[in-house]
């Protein structure tokens, strides 16, 4: 009980003295938990320290209940270079990997899948662990928090949904928020388990969540925990609480949490007056004295190679050549046999996706892959990409790999906060590896319409901390694939759903690597170079051999990071260029490649820099409108503009 008295006490002494520096202009931003710290600290207290927690910007108690040093807290608000974020982020919006610590990104509800993941982590490795995931009343009606609690309770996991309802979402109030009464009621439609409990209460959340941690250790399985409580002060300091009603104050004030409990221990004489005093006394002293060093520290200076160098993390893949064997693929095939492999060589690889299992996924890829490595490892989702993309974060935290089969790269849009937000940043914000693979069936040439065949590349191209492979062959398919899956940073793998079975060639039968980041001279040539992947190489090697054109064909193969000596060292020998791709041209990488070109290689250029890619339109269905939609005819009479330049 005496511990819970100084764990309650010292986010609340904070707090009044982060609001203090807040008003001097020390700090930029502060979002308050005075009034609900009971939450944070019941709930940190009751779980084992090796029990995973994902609080939000209120949640302070969490972080000094797992005794995360204050200094390295201050560090953090103030953007210093020894804050868990080196000032490249703020507030909560980082993880300790050492506290079992994952802090938040500003969408509400992200992390709840990274939650899943985290739990099935823990499940896997018969672990007997329990994860907690913060939310607030108005966070909930995001689509993550639904999909989340819906992966959890179909596949058992050890999850805590733990639900502050304060009353405002920001401003707005809780009947305007939801039509039920009380957001516990929603469990029973996800077949959960669920208590209301009052959250000003430390010992009451304590109690509760100690008692139901013990089950869940026992039988693993998801519950939603909502905690009646209230904030004291705004959404954030600059929202003012005008407009909150005066009376709401004046109930709750008598329930603070702090207060409440200290009346509890004075009454019980477990404490006196000068024991309390002490207590604030000893953690005043604490916090001023770190503030103090963090104030001496030396503010952040920007060093370009550290930032571009910490995009991603730094790794050495293993090279692994071809060698043995060799027999004839497809390009499916050489797929399914790299990550069948890279199963085999990595025991704590998880696949996750739509009708992987039992089906072997719609294009077949792990066929017969359950028999093989278990309904644990090859897993059936439900139909909710974000939350099974936050899943295979929340794994690659939990020590494992993921990978995740979209099953088509058009769905991927339903996730995309997941991937740009959460795998993307990860490692620049706070330093931990993304250990991730997506596999994305992708491009058109089946009349498959609008839906099931964009090229949607170049939605992600433009964001830093991912990688972007996009084969055009078998063997490239299966070295590249084993690669992404040994990369501990976030990779998309584009797979071209008319290349499946229409393309085939001998490949080793054995593992082996590639290396990401390396384009290929598929076809040597002087007169011009093409730069594209994907089908845009078998349209060039076609429209080569059919006109006996004496061009260079370099497939990229890799779209992020972009081989760029290569594509130099191929102009410098031609002097033309021309960039194809699938994609829509308007804002297509061949944008930037071409870009690039025009700034780095204009010497050598003896004409414009040409591109081809497809209409700015959605991509058709009818045989005819989609044959007009993609570039192949107008690649063959740009192609000839340009040698003719």
């Amino acid at each position: 009980m005496l511990e819970l008295y100084r764990a309650i006490l010292k986010p609340r002494l904070i707090e009044e003295r982060m609001l203090i520096l807040l008003r001097q202009g020390k700090i930029s931003k502060w979002f308050s938990g005075i009034g609900q710290e009971a939450i944070a600290v019941g709930v940190t207290s009751a779980l084992n320290d090796s029990d995973f927690i994902l609080p939000l910007h209120r949640n302070l108690g969490v972080f000094t209940t797992r005794k995360v040093p204050f200094r390295k807290l201050f560090a953090q608000w103030q953007g210093k270079a020894s804050g868990f974020t080196k000032g490249r982020d703020r507030s909560f919006h980082f993880g300790s990997p050492e506290h079992r610590i994952v802090g938040m990104i500003s969408h509400l509800g992200a992390m709840a899948g990274v939650a899943d993941g985290l739990a099935l982590s823990s499940l896997l490795k018969d672990e007997k662990g329990v994860c907690v995931t913060f939310s607030g009343e108005g966070g909930t009606s995001e689509g993550d928090i639904h999909e989340a609690m819906n992966v959890a309770s179909v596949w058992n996991l050890p999850v805590i949904f733990l639900i502050e309802n304060n009353g405002y979402g920001l401003s707005t109030p809780s009947s305007e928020q939801f039509a039920c009464k009380h957001i516990a009621d929603r469990a029973k439609g996800y077949g959960m388990k669920s208590e209301i409990i009052e959250g000003n209460n430390v010992l009451e959340v304590f109690q509760c969540i100690t008692r139901i941690t013990k089950k869940m250790r026992k039988n693993p399985e998801p519950y939603l925990i909502e905690c009646k409580t209230f904030r004291m002060r705004g959404h954030e300091e600059a929202s003012g609480v005008k407009y909150v009603p005066k009376e709401y104050f004046d109930e709750w004030s008598k329930k603070d949490p702090v207060l409440r409990y200290e009346s509890f221990l004075l009454d019980r004489g477990i404490i006196n007056q000068g024991d309390a005093e002490l207590m604030r006394v000893e953690i005043l002293a604490e916090i001023d004295k770190d503030l103090d060093l963090v104030f001496h520290e030396a503010d952040v200076e920007a060093d370009l190679s550290t930032e571009l160098g910490e995009v991603f993390r730094a790794t050495e893949l293993p090279d692994i050549s071809e060698r043995g064997r060799k027999s004839p693929k497809r390009l499916v095939d050489a797929i399914s046999d790299g990550l069948k492999q890279s199963m085999e060589r990595h025991p704590e690889l998880v696949i996750m996706g739509q009708d992987v299992a039992e089906y072997g996924g719609v294009f077949k890829v792990t066929e017969g892959f359950m028999d093989e490595f278990g309904k644990d490892r090859v897993r059936n989702t439900p139909i909710c990409e974000s939350a099974i993309l936050g899943a295979s974060l929340g794994l690659s935290i939990g020590g494992m790999k993921a990978l995740v089969e979209m099953q088509f790269a058009d769905f991927v849009s339903c996730g995309f906060n997941q991937i740009v937000n959460n795998l993307a940043k990860t490692h620049y914000r706070w330093g931990h590896s993304v250990d991730v693979t997506v596999r994305m069936p992708t491009g058109a040439g089946v009349g498959a319409g609008p839906f099931h065949s964009q090229s949607n590349e170049a939605w992600f191209f433009h964001v830093p901390g991912l990688k972007i492979i996009y084969p055009a062959f078998p063997s490239d398919a299966k070295g590249l694939l084993a690669s992404s899956i040994n990369d501990p940073n976030p990779v998309l793998f584009f797979e071209h759903k008319r290349l499946y079975r229409s393309v085939k060639e001998d490949v080793s039968d054995d593992y082996y690597t590639l290396p990401i980041g390396k384009a290929n001279i598929v076809s040597e040539g002087e007169s011009a170079s093409i730069i594209t992947y994907g089908w845009g190489v078998h349209w060039a090697l076609e429209l080569k051999d059919s006109q006996d054109l004496d061009v260079e064909i370099v497939d990229l193969r890799t779209l992020l990071p972009w081989d760029k000596e290569t594509v130099k060292a191929s102009l410098a020998k031609t002097g033309k260029v021309l960039v194809l791709h699938e994609d829509t041209l308007t804002g297509g990488i061949g944008a930037e490649i071409s870009s690039w070109i025009s700034e780095n290689c204009f010497e050598n250029l003896d004409a414009p820099v040409f591109r081809v890619g497809s209409l700015d339109t959605p991509v058709p269905m009818a045989k005819d409108l989609e044959r007009q939609f993609l570039p192949q005819e107008r690649f063959s009479k740009r192609l000839r503009e340009l040698l003719d330049y």
